[in-house]
């Protein structure tokens, strides 16, 4: 083992291109995504980032490279790794940025192993974001809340292999990237599932989550913002829990669907019941409906109370109860949708 340790301090640390994809040169970027990186403890690492139009700001050790005409983020995402001179590239929001050792942290876990592909982490929600924003984020990482795309994601947990991973925070080996062909620039959100997919499947490659490889990033203000996002997740991840299954047909995913089916068709089913007459029928079922609804309430509630104790903001713990609800139901409903379209439109 201690032969391996300084096997490992003695190779030379591979370039890194860290590729941001953006609509255009924004203040979170100006003010937080470049320092950040540029704060690095590792500095070997070059900055591409991929807009929608020109710009005469310059950075250091930035390329600000215009893709025209516009296109989404996988595209963008191909394009700079294509211009991207690195043997690992590296994949930010432009509203997200890392800890000061992101970099240096995941180096290491690549030098463990040739056949680690990927490195991804948590990505928390920053202690600066508003009201809405955070409740956005105890949605994502709560366990009422994202129990099925899994709340490692977006709080600190054990280091673990992963199947999935947003690109939020995601770093990957340039020539196991272009061995798959990179993004599936047809799914959006979803490219980062297929990605993942492809390098765990196609290649036998892992994907290595660790906690100590951190990235902080801004959250959607709940209500509309915060679902107009969900729905997009909700659609794609339908969709890829048929025609992707190995990742995405699991019990966690399919929970909100559930709910949305028992809540509308349970008070369906009851109402017609009683129409017919079936009282002992009707009279059981209400129990059990009126039963689970109750059950569902509790947890939201021992959710709020527990973002109360960490937060001692009671504003945000009360913001929590319907915040968690409507993801779940727009969530389900467009799950659903996801499921069972042929395909869906770029």
């Amino acid at each position: 083992m201690t032969k391996n340790v300084v096997l490992n301090k003695s190779l030379p640390k591979p370039k890194i291109s860290i590729i941001v994809p953006v609509k255009k040169i924004n203040n979170y970027l100006r003010r937080e995504t470049i320092p950040a990186i540029l704060n690095q403890t590792c500095k070997n690492f070059e900055i591409i980032i991929l807009s929608d139009t020109e710009s005469k700001e310059k950075f250091f050790k930035t390329k600000i490279i215009p893709t025209w005409p516009k296109t989404g983020p996988a595209d963008k995402r191909d394009i700079g790794a294509k211009k991207a001179k690195g043997k690992i590239l590296a994949f930010l929001d432009d509203d997200s940025y890392p800890d000061k050792n992101w970099l240096k942290n995941a180096i290491k876990i690549f030098q463990e192993s040739n056949k680690i592909s990927a490195v991804c982490g948590p990505t928390l929600t920053p202690s600066h974001n508003n009201l809405r924003q955070k409740a956005s984020g105890y949605v994502w990482s709560t366990w009422l809340g994202s129990g099925g795309a899994g709340t490692y994601r977006c709080t600190i947990a054990e280091r673990q292999e992963v199947d999935d991973y947003p690109t939020v925070n995601f770093l990957v080996r340039k020539k196991d990237f272009l061995a798959v062909n990179g993004f599936n620039s047809h799914f959006w959100p979803g490219e980062d599932t297929k990605l993942c997919l492809d390098l765990t499947k196609k290649l036998g490659k892992k994907i290595i989550y660790d906690p100590k490889v951190l990235v902080y990033h801004h959250r959607r203000e709940v209500f509309r913002p915060h679902l107009k996002q969900i729905s997009r997740y909700a659609i794609h991840r339908g969709h890829f829990a048929r025609v992707l299954p190995q990742t995405s047909f699991r019990i966690g995913y399919f929970i909100p669907a559930f709910f949305v089916l028992g809540l509308i068709g349970g008070s369906i089913l009851i109402f017609l019941l009683e129409i017919f007459q079936f009282c002992t029928v009707s009279i059981s079922l209400l129990f059990l409906y009126l039963f689970s609804i109750f059950l569902y309430l509790l947890a939201l509630l021992i959710t709020a109370i527990q973002v109360y104790l960490k937060e001692k903001n009671f504003k945000l713990a009360l913001l929590i109860i319907p915040s968690i609800f409507a993801t779940h139901f727009i969530y389900g409903a467009l799950f659903i949708k996801g499921f069972f379209s042929p395909k869906l439109n770029r």
